[in-house]
């Protein structure tokens, strides 16, 4: 795929979805952060329904570790893998109340040593957050990137890279959100929904489906 193509691509997702943004629900970058960690393996819609209720008592470093291992279970028993994640999001509190003055750091290597968090969840943070244009490569993105053509690559981290380097600078801070929506809900795994597809035309994809 050449670069006038993903030009095209990006600005007509941009057209039709100007101010993307996360489907977690957060109101500040420690509530991401959370939202983000407990995303692993769930779905976004699950997560939300547990954080309504856990942010309403803890949203803080302080109130959440205050909660410890066994009350932030209670809020969160509905959400996959709950137990490892539960005593990730109470260690990573009391990091955060120890080394960051109850801050979210703005850097990928702190983020990166909270437990629980991966490159991913770093650039979810990163660019949801504090609004730098990283790419976390989740399997939406990496299906999309792969199947259109925009940025074929065998690993995440390739296709991550590829991403950076090929989508246009002014596209940057918004196509993780776009990428992400895009795969979610119309380049689905399974069948992809082509014949709905505000991109078909520039998408490199040979097995192009109709309804």
């Amino acid at each position: 795929m050449n670069a006038a193509k993903r030009l095209q691509i990006f600005t007509r997702l941009r057209d039709e979805n100007p101010h993307p943004t996360t489907e977690l629900e957060y109101r500040s970058p420690f509530e991401l952060l959370v939202a983000v960690t407990l995303s692993a393996q769930a779905t976004d819609v699950g997560v939300n329904k547990a954080t309504r209720k856990l942010f309403a008592i803890a949203n803080t470093p302080e109130t959440i570790l205050a909660l410890g291992v066994d009350g932030l279970k209670h809020y969160i028993k509905t959400i996959g893998l709950y137990n490892s994640k539960a005593e990730n999001v109470i260690k990573t509190c009391r990091i955060l109340i120890e080394q960051h003055n109850s801050e979210v750091p703005q850097t990928r290597e702190a983020l990166e040593a909270l437990p629980g968090v991966g490159r991913k969840t770093a650039n979810v943070v990163l660019n949801t957050a504090f609004g730098q244009p990283t790419m976390a490569v989740d399997t939406h993105i990496f299906r999309v990137a792969n199947r259109t053509g925009i940025a074929p690559g065998k690993t995440v981290l390739e296709v991550e890279k590829k991403l950076l380097r090929f989508i246009p600078r002014e596209f940057l801070l918004d196509a993780h959100h776009w990428l992400i929506l895009h795969g979610r809900y119309v380049c689905i795994a399974r069948k992809p929904r082509c014949t709905a597809c505000l991109i078909e035309d520039l998408c490199d994809y040979k097995h192009k489906t109709e309804l």
